[in-house]
């Protein structure tokens, strides 16, 4: 077959930020020196935090699982280096709180001992439920950002009829390249992993959907994807937030997503590029996730890098690697800087879902004092949800929730293009996260009130039936009791009766012989 790109007209919205990628999209990927210790957080995920299986002072190897997943939704832990388990406590999470959660140290020995692996084999072979239980073993989770568990995914087209696999590889972020060096470096291996998931899903077709700003990653997927049928490369305009699931299928399939429903109730399912290369590893290599490209960029590093880092590593020693930063950075963060969450310090981990660590100078960040809204309307001709943001947020401002759900606020993807645009520098994102927050704690809050009330019935259901098998009980012990009575009377009559017919029988032997 002809393999040929093709761009397909963006979705309506959205905003065209400076990509500030050059700084780092001609680097070559490069692996970052074992660090002295390693913090792995037990929730790395969407979903339940997993459960630790190794104590202090255990020792374990590359790769061997240290902590379990827990629950439907979870993913397990594995050991990224050989060495000893220090301790199992809170650690500074990677998250603008910087509450501490509960981690697994390990201080690796330097022998970087690995499990025994099988032989790779040939992975199109096996069922869809043997390849989603492998990466559902080797932890792997959304690699673009969302870090929801991949097996979980994998498992819809069972329940779906799935004929399109979409691989994300847009990475539409400013800053970051980290997605464009692994399909330039490793093309191989992400197409394999995109073989395997189409296989998993039984989707007709796949479709690698790349932005037009990567010409290098696009020329490598089609020297691989020349003679195949099944997956096509294909280029769209680079335009922000391109990488968002809903606004992708749009742009690609031109369906679009029902409001409270997911992209396999259209038959489509959305994977990114790394999630693709960590499937290849952990169905083809039985590897688990145990490490992921970064990219550290910014003004404020000393020499920008895409670095191979292990899961775990403190991200002061990707700084610490990559020169240190020319000056204190006005802001630092874990993603990119539309949607990054900004750090508190750089003693926080890399987890399997950072993408990026961006140090930005105060020049590069659009600080500005927030001012009223002036009703520009640029918000809402920027918002790709087709959301009217300067509504909602003003409700907010008003502690009215229900309003601004009423505008679409749980349709919102947070995007930040809204605030991007905003020339009153009014914090649209932010107030859009509070109110969602909000309304996630009076869910919970209604959650807990309604178990409360589940639990207070059973209870009430449980104590009525406890009267009732009580009241039961003591009507069937009267009942025994009475009937004993009753079998004591006849018995004690019929001792009667037989003592009287004793009685009776010498006087009747008397008269009979008295008669004869």
């Amino acid at each position: 077959m002809f393999f040929f790109m093709r761009k397909r007209p963006a979705f309506k919205g959205g905003v065209h930020p400076d990509d500030r990628k050059q700084a780092t999209s001609g680097l070559p990927i490069e692996p970052l020196p074992l660090p002295a210790r390693l913090y792995l957080p037990v929730q790395q995920h969407i979903g339940a935090a997993a459960r630790p299986v190794v104590t202090a002072g255990d020792t374990v190897l590359k790769g061997q699982m240290i902590a379990r997943g827990d629950g439907a939704v979870s993913a397990a832990v594995h050991a990224p280096t050989s060495g000893r388990i220090l301790a199992v406590e809170p650690h500074p999470a990677p998250h603008p709180s910087g509450l501490p959660v509960e981690t697994i140290v390990i201080e690796p020995d330097g022998e970087d001992r690995r499990q025994e692996e099988p032989d790779p084999e040939h992975a199109l072979n096996l069922e869809p439920e043997i390849i989603a239980q492998r990466v559902a073993e080797a932890g792997v989770v959304g690699m673009g950002g969302a870090t929801f568990p991949a097996a979980i995914k994998l498992n819809l087209g069972s329940r779906h009829h799935i004929d399109t696999l979409i691989i994300n590889g847009s990475e539409c972020e400013p800053y970051l390249t980290c997605d464009d060096r692994l399909m330039r470096e490793r093309t191989d291996e992400v197409v394999d992993g995109i073989r395997i998931i189409r296989h998993a899903l039984g989707a007709r077709r796949a479709l690698v959907v790349v932005e037009d700003n990567k010409p290098e990653a696009l020329a490598a997927l089609q020297a691989r994807l020349y003679e195949m049928d099944t997956i096509e490369a294909m280029a769209v305009p680079t335009r922000y937030p391109m990488g968002s699931e809903k606004h992708m299928i749009k742009a690609v399939t031109g369906r679009e997503i029902p409001a409270g429903k997911l992209g396999a109730d259209i038959g489509v399912i959305v994977h990114n590029v790394g999630t693709a290369y960590a499937v290849h590893r952990a169905v083809r290599m039985r590897r688990p996730l145990i490490s992921r490209i970064v990219t550290v960029g910014g003004g404020a590093v000393q020499r920008p890098a895409n670095l191979e880092v292990l899961l775990g590593t403190r991200v002061e020693d990707l700084l610490a690697h990559c020169g240190g930063t020319r000056q204190p950075p006005a802001r630092l963060l874990m993603g990119g800087p539309m949607m990054g969450q900004v750090m508190p310090h750089a003693q926080v981990p890399i987890i399997k879902g950072s993408n990026g660590i961006i140090a930005l100078t105060a020049e590069e960040i659009n600080i500005g004092e927030t001012m009223p809204c002036i009703r520009c309307g640029r918000c809402v001709a920027a918002c790709p949800c087709g959301l009217m943001p300067l509504e909602m947020a003003a409700r907010i401002r008003k502690e009215d929730m229900d309003g601004a759900v009423d505008y679409g606020l749980m349709d919102c993807v947070a995007c930040g293009s809204c605030s991007y645009v905003c020339p009153s520098h009014i914090p649209l994102v932010q107030y859009f996260h509070h109110a969602k927050g909000v309304l996630g704690a009076r869910r919970e809050q209604q959650r807990r009130q309604e178990e409360i009330k589940r639990l207070a019935q059973q209870r009430r259901e449980r104590q009525e039936a406890e009267a009732r098998a009580k009241a039961e009980a003591a009507e069937r012990r009267k009942a025994e009791r009475e009937a004993a009575k009753r079998k004591a009377d006849e018995a004690k009559a019929a001792r009667a009766a037989k003592a009287a017919a004793a009685k009776e029988t010498p006087k009747t032997l008397a008269a009979d012989e008295a008669k004869a």
